[in-house]
């Protein structure tokens, strides 16, 4: 699966990326909401998932999954964030998934993704 992870923390969209490569899934993390509509644009990437952290300068990942549903974008889009997901989840119900981003996301993104 081609994935687009968005985090503006190097360190956790490394972590992400090194879970979800070590799956055998094919990704490009990008730093904010920007890059990733950027990247969304250009058709070669064709991307069939996007995982992206909550809390980002200039645009939270909702802004961001409601900014491509605008746009006609109707990839899953997975949220990651370190409150509680449930509010999130109720705030847009079209997420594939809202995941906690601690320690227990080594399972539970893998599991995230082969759930789709």
């Amino acid at each position: 699966m081609r994935i687009l992870i968005v985090d503006d923390d190097p360190f956790a969209g490394a972590m992400a990326e090194a879970i979800l490569n070590a799956e055998g899934h094919d990704c490009l993390l990008v730093e904010n909401a920007v890059e990733a509509l950027d990247a969304l644009g250009e058709e070669r990437n064709g991307f069939d998932l996007v995982i992206s952290d909550m809390h980002m300068p200039l645009l939270s990942g909702l802004d961001l999954f409601r900014e491509m549903r605008d746009r006609g974008v109707a990839i899953p889009f997975v949220l990651l964030t370190g409150d509680d997901p449930e509010p999130l989840r109720a705030q847009a119900p079209g997420l594939a998934a809202c995941l906690i981003k601690d320690a227990s996301l080594e399972a539970t993104l893998p599991a995230a993704v082969a759930g789709l």
